[in-house]
């Protein structure tokens, strides 16, 4: 009988978390060499930031940005593209008794630290950051 988890969101097990980085790391070392048989994906300099697998390992989502954030829509089509050879180059590298399907998002993990940057600078938090007279009361 399955066990059953309490936990709605519990986070990714151990074996997602290893899966994910292996096809992460595969994934960087192939789009890195220029394995794939596109030029216009040799081209690019693609970052792989992040691989996350579903559960039962079906599916991989990897979380990508061109080098320099530009054409980063004719990143994701080419991506999107080769994925049969890239899942086929990544089934070679790593033993998995299936290979999931590859999905591909841009990573905005960058923007979103640049925003973060942009409001600990602004004047109305460094003045709530400052010391002020409120500490003598």
């Amino acid at each position: 009988m399955a066990k059953k988890s309490n936990f709605a969101g519990a986070g990714p097990s151990q074996r997602m978390l290893r899966v994910g980085e292996l096809i992460r790391r595969s994934m960087a070392e192939i789009l890195a060499r220029g394995d794939v048989h596109d030029p216009d994906l040799n081209r690019m300099s693609i970052t792989v930031s992040e691989v996350r697998v579903t559960p039962d390992l079906k599916i991989a989502t990897a979380y990508v940005l061109p080098l320099g954030g530009d054409q980063k829509e004719d990143a994701l089509a080419a991506l999107a593209r080769n994925k049969g050879e890239l899942r086929r180059l990544i089934t070679k590298k790593i033993a998995l008794k299936h290979s999931p399907d590859l999905r591909f998002i841009l990573d905005d993990t960058f923007d979103r630290m640049d925003e973060t940057k942009r409001l600990f600078s602004s004047e109305a938090v460094q003045r709530d950051l400052a010391p002020g007279l409120d500490d003598e009361a």
